[in-house]
């Protein structure tokens, strides 16, 4: 069902987390044209996000998503979630977006992630078995208008090898992990609090709910 509704009251939103606040300095406008240029030629970066650090990709692109399991270990029948900057954009790749998912993003107060059934053009190993996969859509500045340019869906795995804790900060990222990615971004890096994962619920094909993380 198309949304003609705002997702989030983006003013209360921005109040959950001060990267939300923040415009956009020529220093992040240079990190996003870096950032962009090697996701289209099909690399692999390391960029902050709505939650915690991610190592992205673009999400459509199957090699490339190939090349985020092998720096992470992680086996492929594990799917990883994408971020997208906009209502719109989610219904390009979601046939069908069920009303209660709209009902659950308006009244979510942290990031929340979805599973969506019967999504169309990622990666087909972004898709789990029967067709689904996790998508999400971005309130903090940086990864929100890294998702806007770059025009499609990025894939948002946290930046960590597979098996090891989530980092809550950039400077708790593995060295050799950042070694190994094609870009890691310049934005963001100073900041100290700690950030968390987000919840991800599931919503299957009869607008059944189930809560995968909390």
């Amino acid at each position: 069902m198309k949304k003609t509704h705002k997702t989030f009251d983006t003013e209360s939103y921005a109040e959950l987390t001060s990267a939300s606040k923040q415009p956009l300095t020529r220093a992040w406008e240079a990190d996003i044209a870096r950032a962009l240029e090697v996701l289209r030629h099909g690399g692999v970066i390391v960029y902050p996000t709505d939650t915690i650090w991610g190592i992205g990709c673009d999400a459509t692109n199957e090699e490339a998503v190939r090349k985020v399991f092998a720096l992470k270990g992680r086996a492929d029948a594990k799917a990883m979630l994408s971020l997208v900057d906009s209502d719109g954009r989610l219904q390009r790749y979601v046939r069908n977006v069920p009303d209660v998912a709209w009902q659950i993003v308006d009244c979510a107060t942290n990031p929340i992630t979805i599973i969506y059934a019967d999504v169309q053009g990622l990666a087909p190993s972004l898709l789990a078995e029967d067709g689904s996969a996790g998508l999400r859509i971005t309130q903090e500045t940086f990864s929100r208008e890294l998702c806007r340019r770059f025009g499609r869906p990025i894939v948002s795995t946290s930046a960590n090898v597979s098996g090891l804790p989530s980092p809550t900060c950039f400077d708790n990222i593995d060295a050799e992990l950042l070694a190994r990615a094609d870009y890691v971004c310049t934005s963001r890096r100073n900041e100290r609090a700690p950030s968390r994962a987000s919840s991800i619920i599931k919503i299957g094909r009869g607008a059944e709910i189930e809560i995968i993380r909390k």
